[in-house]
């Protein structure tokens, strides 16, 4: 029998609360509902790795936003997603620009809508499947490519700001001899304590 019981995210809403993942159960339900074809017994593994995706698309969006200084929402409680809709079948434009170009397209996209304070900012979320992680038995991992989506001229100086940070780290690491490391996947396997 699927499990009912939920677990609250770390991701506020607007009202103060916690946004709360779905149960065992309700992912079934959910996958059975878009003709995913899911198997009971694979929700004590799926639920628990797509509640960590989502903690960790949020922890980008936290980066994002903390790049802003003090326009970041903090002087009103930090930022809160207002809502989020997946969309599967509508790859962003930089992922059909980068499948166009040979990589392997994302297998799912969602648009998050935060609130900071009182500013609704989109940011896109491409969700690929990444390569196992080297030395361990967990071969399911995720890439998330987290970002504001191009529909302001803020994201667009956001992105821009980023984009220069890169290429100044990575001129700066070729000429120390050193190498900027980049996050880990997100990864989970089942036998991950949670």
């Amino acid at each position: 029998s699927l499990s009912t019981s939920r677990e609250v995210s770390s991701i506020p809403r607007n009202d103060n609360e916690k946004w709360v993942y779905p149960s065992e159960a309700q992912f079934y339900a959910a996958m059975a509902r878009k003709k995913h074809d899911p198997k009971a017994s694979d929700m004590g593994v799926v639920v628990p790795i797509h509640n960590a995706v989502n903690e960790r698309a949020w922890s980008h969006i936290k980066e994002w936003e903390a790049r802003r200084g003090a326009g970041n929402g903090e002087q009103c409680g930090g930022v809160r997603l207002v809502s989020f809709k997946g969309r599967p079948g509508e790859p962003s434009p930089k992922a059909r620009i980068l499948t166009l170009l040979g990589y392997n397209p994302p297998f799912d996209r969602h648009d998050w809508i935060v609130d900071r304070c009182g500013t609704r900012v989109r940011y896109v979320i491409d969700f690929y499947a990444g390569r196992p992680l080297p030395g361990t038995s967990c071969n399911l991992s995720f890439f998330l490519d987290v970002r504001p989506a191009l529909d302001s001229w803020e994201a667009v100086t956001m992105r821009t700001g980023m984009l220069v940070d890169r290429w100044t780290r990575a001129i700066r690491d070729v000429f120390s001899g050193s190498s900027s490391s980049m996050p880990p996947p997100v990864s989970a396997s089942p036998d991950r304590d949670r």
